[in-house]
């Protein structure tokens, strides 16, 4: 997937941008931006990308996504047919850091929102999340802009009073993306998620990053703190996860599908990285 830099800045005269995206799928673009968006799924379903994570998403989900961190919703397949009438349906709302000025967010009576705001580096989707929470993000749609500013600030220290969220991406993909400055990664993690469930050797993403074998396997490792086929054996575990939980397909079938050459192998690192069978985790999730 190519990266893409999207425009999500706010209208003239407003520092916050609140949309009410209501269309028969969200759009398929793998993108970043400057802006922080805190999102919540209304309707649809389908696959979230956030970094280097690879999860299932549904409507009720509410995620704040920090600046300049990847990321994609994919609808499910049902949502591209041309007869499908089911809508995909969100409240996005966008925010700089600075939207309310440079050191708004470093007086001590706001450390609860800059803590909040440093967490969205690696992606927060928020557990249990209150029916007068839902209410308040919908209700930014119909407020003036004015009421905004403070109705977002309520939204946003009630959320960091939420201690019940899961970290959506990796801290080393994300202190990596943002460290890049010659974006010699951008081309790795174009190639790894576009190729991610066919074999890939090191040597093929060293050729990627213009680098011989050891000196890739050395670079990646100290951005990563991970090896390579540690961090590929993640992304396609994150996949075979989004697959069983669907349950279309036999564990066997997502193992091959995910990238796994032998099913040995697939429930060895899915236990690695789960600490569980993926017939447990299916079961757990179910």
């Amino acid at each position: 997937m190519k990266l893409h830099l999207l425009n999500r800045s706010s209208e003239v005269n407003q520092s916050l941008r609140v949309s009410h995206n209501c269309y028969p799928n969200f759009l398929r673009v793998w993108h970043y931006h400057p802006e922080f968006e805190l999102v919540l799924i209304q309707q649809s379903s389908g696959t979230r990308f956030v970094g280097d994570s690879i999860t299932k998403f549904k409507e009720g989900e509410v995620v704040l996504i920090g600046k300049n961190v990847p990321h994609m919703w994919l609808n499910d397949e049902v949502y591209f047919e041309e007869e499908n009438e089911s809508q995909a349906e969100a409240i996005a709302i966008h925010f700089k850091e600075d939207f309310l000025g440079k050191d708004f967010f470093n007086i001590p009576e706001m450390k609860v929102i800059s803590n909040l705001l440093n967490l969205a580096r690696r992606g927060i989707k928020f557990q249990n999340v209150e029916a007068n929470l839902i209410n308040a993000i919908v209700d930014l749609v119909k407020f003036d802009s004015t009421k905004r500013i403070y109705k977002i600030i309520e939204l946003l220290i009630c959320l960091s009073k939420n201690q019940e969220y899961e970290f959506l991406s990796s801290s080393s993909f994300v202190s990596s993306f943002h460290k890049t400055e010659n974006r010699r990664l951008d081309k790795i993690y174009e190639f790894v998620f576009e190729n991610f469930n066919n074999p890939i050797s090191s040597c093929d993403v060293a050729k990627i990053a213009g680098m011989n074998k050891s000196a890739f396997s050395r670079f990646f490792k100290k951005t990563h703190r991970k090896s390579f086929t540690l961090y590929l054996n993640e992304i396609r575990i994150g996949y075979a996860c989004k697959l069983l939980i669907e349950n279309k397909e036999s564990i066997t079938s997502i193992a091959y599908m995910s990238g796994f050459n032998n099913i040995s192998n697939f429930n060895r690192q899915f236990k690695s990285v789960h600490g569980v069978s993926p017939s447990s985790y299916l079961k757990n999730y179910q």
